[in-house]
């Protein structure tokens, strides 16, 4: 019995979203923007000459880029041997849990609730019930902002005084960052924990925690970050295996994002070449009729969200390298899609997502064109493979296997 692995490169997107002005994005192209500046010399930092992507290439990378976008993509000229194309959003946001949960099935039927580009950004009441759970008379913060440059500009108050630092995003989040030692990193987790059930029951998807450490004028995020995501609507691709009676294994952000529902069996690391390991060991050992659905982060908080161009560039030379350890490990039968869940264009302004349409490319397939599509027929098509019941709006761009016996 075939396995499948849904494996998210977060924000790399690939331009041509239809309702890209509506996010202030139109023209925004992750994938081919870097390629171009990698081919002009703009990229050059720690890597050199135009992106070499030979593996996710040969899938069919290049080939969805300018599907779905028209744009040219030096470097990423291969013809397609495996199973590729774009999909397109339809949920209003360009967000972490709207493009996962849409991936897995389930489109988000309500709008999110964003928090206004003023100081103060929160309403009294959160700040007060913030104050109230942290046991302060404050907060710091209070903003939109960065999570470096808000640290550095609150940490020596926030040392002195124990507030928390709370800001957020264009995202539909509230952060809050505070010491390891001197806040304590339970005592932020369970703030966050305590704090969400009101935030979610507003819309607003995640409360995030963002722990650091060391001093104000060396400090450093951990990877003891914690998202405390607002549950799915409805059942999604986890679900569906899961009820079905096969195993679930979630790598990185994915038990977060889902709020651990129809998760088995996770596997968290403190990088993505950590999470990678994961990938690489479950291709070896992960059950027959298993899904394995995974999350790298990287791509998005270490050089999509600090506009660093080159950065990006080496992320995905390093993972693309890296491919051939997973492949290998592959089983006839099995199935292996590689996708996105939003964009992050470097050479954007701002330090925001962008609304893009995402490339869909695969292994295991054979060699298939499936065009433009839905993120959610990439959990259709995944329930079809491994022969579970979709109960989602999807269709497969595959034919079903054999239907579950369990």
């Amino acid at each position: 019995m075939g396995r499948a692995f849904l494996i998210v490169m977060d924000s790399v997107g690939c331009g041509g979203a239809p309702d890209a002005a509506a996010f202030g994005d139109a023209g925004s192209n992750t994938l081919a923007h870097i390629a171009q500046a990698c081919a002009t010399g703009r990229a050059d930092q720690g890597r050199k000459g135009p992106l070499h992507l030979p593996n996710l290439d040969t899938l069919g990378l290049g080939a969805a880029i300018r599907l779905a976008s028209g744009a040219e993509t030096p470097g990423l000229d291969a013809r397609p041997h495996g199973l590729w194309g774009a999909a397109q959003e339809v949920s209003p946001g360009k967000d972490t849990p709207s493009g996962h949960w849409e991936l897995a099935g389930v489109p988000v039927p309500w709008d999110w609730t964003y928090f206004p580009d003023t100081v103060p950004a929160f309403p009294p009441d959160i700040v007060a019930e913030v104050c109230r759970l942290a046991g302060t008379e404050g907060i710091l913060g209070n903003c939109h902002a960065s999570g470096v440059p808000i640290i550095a500009e609150h940490c020596e108050e926030h040392l002195r005084t124990g507030w928390p630092i709370c800001y957020t995003s264009a995202d539909s989040v509230f952060q809050i960052a505070a010491h390891e030692e001197a806040f304590g990193l339970d005592r932020l987790l369970k703030l966050c924990a305590d704090l969400a059930p009101m935030l979610h029951a507003r819309k607003v998807g995640r409360v995030i925690a963002r722990p650091f450490t060391g001093t104000c004028g060396d400090f450093r995020r951990t990877p003891n970050r914690k998202d405390f995501a607002i549950a799915p609507p409805a059942p999604t691709l986890l679900d569906w295996v899961q009820r079905a009676g096969r195993a679930t294994h979630a790598v990185g952000k994915i038990g977060d994002i889902f709020s651990m529902r129809g998760i088995g069996k996770l596997w968290k690391g403190k990088s993505d070449a950590d999470l990678f390991e994961h990938l690489v060991r479950l291709g070896d050992q992960a059950e027959d009729g298993s899904l394995t659905f995974a999350n790298f982060v990287e791509f998005d908080t270490l050089w999509g969200h600090p506009r660093d161009v080159a950065g990006y560039a080496r992320a995905l030379e390093g993972f693309d390298a890296a491919l051939p350890r997973f492949l290998d490990r592959l089983r006839p039968g099995d199935l292996a899609i590689f996708t996105a869940d939003h964009g992050n264009d470097p050479t954007w302004r701002g330090t925001e997502h962008t609304r893009e349409r995402v490339p869909v490319v695969g292994w295991g397939a054979g060699e298939r064109r499936i065009g433009l599509c839905a993120f959610t027929d990439v959990g259709a098509s995944v329930a079809a493979h491994l022969g579970v019941a979709s109960h989602g709006p999807g269709r497969s761009f595959l034919p079903a296997a054999a239907p579950s016996s369990a």
